[in-house]
């Protein structure tokens, strides 16, 4: 029986980028789906989350085997994106590369989707009873695998497509814990008299997963915000309007915008003169890994009102108290972050600062420690701190029959076969694992680099590699 091409996956993928899908706004691709099982006729449940689950019975042959699950999430970061709610993801192909047009492309976890439904669409691929179940706002919070139903999922055997390294099988992942903080502001007038305001941008950095990519010497946006900052703070009588930084919770930050006002003469030149030096100071930190992080400053109008001072000391605080990056190493797992946190967010709302932490490691106790640490630091600065996520860590067994007839069918598809690793980002596999005792997990994906970031890509040879895995996997499973 001939192979099916890859073709249909990239045709589902691009119809699936028609779509807008943040985190929190999945409803349209979850009607897609519904509508996707309706049309092939398939029984389908979609829950009060907005997961939906479609199931297709086994092919000849296969219905004495075990029911097989692929799993993906339908929502994505938009990183980039003047209305994510709106904007559909332009991709383009770059030698051998999908892109988005100027924003994330999506791949993560949409590639693994499309597979899935083109295995349900097709009628000549072989394989037992299926339960495809996708799952929602998996990048912000995992609501929708943290409250799935004890009776939603029936197979004990999974086949996540959603890791992002090609030549892995991910047996295991971090936990991790998503905490909003807001701390209280209530604007005050804007001094009068002769002061000077100015616009403070850091653009250009990379970006990126925080948990992939949390190791890889980058630049938060937040170090260079609160440097720039701190320096004027400590010179000059500083008087902060505004301040957002990054884009997504589940991203390191990119960019940073500051609106500040100091008095004009002496402080107003100091301020200018911080570009040149900041500048300086990110090439010599940051210019093997992130060379294009850079400062502007320029003047800019008078705004209305400023953030008190007590707020702006207490933030300051916060932030420099709080860790940033790589915590600790593993002792087991070689070059493996262990522990992480990462500032995601700040921005100014109408009467608090909201800031954002994603706070991940392989040990549950470690992870909720250091979360309640950050908590705490803000809550001697009168913020409260909600927990929107805590998912716990998973792990694999290794040597489980299941895993290895996986990795058996990557030797003999591919030609080599792959590592067995956990990685330092997290997966619904943890809820999985404590909602359905008994379970497995494999996962795997194509090779996406950059994920979570306008450099979002996908490398096309892997998705068919991937592809032609998948489906000789579940030809063995019978």
């Amino acid at each position: 029986m001939e192979r099916p091409t890859i073709e249909r996956v990239m045709s589902i993928f691009s119809e699936l980028n028609r779509i807008p899908r943040p985190s929190h706004h999945e409803e349209r691709v979850a009607d897609y789906l519904c509508q996707f099982a309706q049309r092939l006729h398939l029984e389908y449940e979609r829950d009060a989350e907005n997961c939906v689950i479609i199931r297709k019975p086994a092919t000849p042959g296969y219905h004495a085997s075990e029911p097989i699950v692929l799993l993906n999430h339908m929502d994505m970061v938009c990183v980039g994106m003047k209305d994510p709610l709106n904007d559909p993801v332009e991709t383009y192909i770059d030698n051998g590369w999908m892109k988005a047009q100027g924003t994330s492309l999506g791949a993560d976890n949409g590639i693994g989707l499309s597979m899935a439904l083109a295995v349900l669409e097709s009628d000549t691929i072989v394989h037992p009873a299926l339960e495809v179940i996708t799952t929602t706002n998996e990048e912000d919070g995992m609501s929708g695998a943290a409250r799935l139903s004890k009776d939603f999922l029936r197979g004990r055997k999974v086949i996540n497509l959603d890791s992002e390294d090609y030549d892995t099988i991910t047996t295991g992942a971090a936990g991790a814990c998503l905490q909003l903080h807001r701390l209280p502001m209530h604007p005050e007038p804007a001094p009068g008299g002769k002061y000077r305001w100015y616009h403070i941008r850091f653009e250009g950095g990379l970006g990126g997963h925080s948990g992939v990519d949390i190791n890889k010497g980058r630049c938060s946006a937040v170090i260079p915000a609160w440097a720039i900052l701190a320096a004027i703070y400590n010179d000059y009588d500083l008087r902060l309007a505004s301040i957002q930084v990054g884009e997504a919770n589940a991203s390191i930050a990119s960019a940073a915008d500051l609106t500040i006002c100091v008095r004009s003469g002496e402080a107003s030149e100091f301020v200018k003169a911080q570009e040149e030096s900041i500048n300086e100071w990110l090439r010599e930190e940051y210019g093997d890994n992130d060379p294009q992080m850079h400062c502007t400053i320029e003047k800019c109008d008078k705004q209305a009102t400023v953030m008190p001072a007590e707020t702006f000391e207490a933030l300051m605080s916060c932030l420099e108290q709080i860790p940033q990056g790589v915590v600790k190493m593993s002792d087991t797992m070689q070059d493996t972050v262990e522990t992480s946190n990462n500032i995601g967010c700040i921005r100014t709302e109408s009467d608090h600062i909201l800031i954002s932490t994603h706070t991940r490691s392989f040990i549950d106790a470690d992870m909720q420690q250091l979360s309640q640490e950050i908590a705490d630091t803000f809550a001697s600065a009168n913020a409260t701190s909600e927990t929107v996520m805590s998912a716990p860590a998973w792990q694999e067994d290794q040597q489980s029959p299941f895993l290895q007839l996986t990795s058996d069918t990557f030797l003999d598809v591919l030609g080599w076969r792959p590592r067995l690793v956990a990685m330092h980002f997290v997966l619904e596999a943890g809820f999985f694992v404590r909602h359905y005792p008994g379970i497995q997990i494999a996962s795997i994906g194509p090779r996406i680099v950059e994920p979570h970031s306008a450099s979002e890509r996908v490398e096309l040879k892997t998705i068919d590699d991937i592809w032609q895995v998948l489906l000789e996997l579940l030809k063995r499973l019978k």
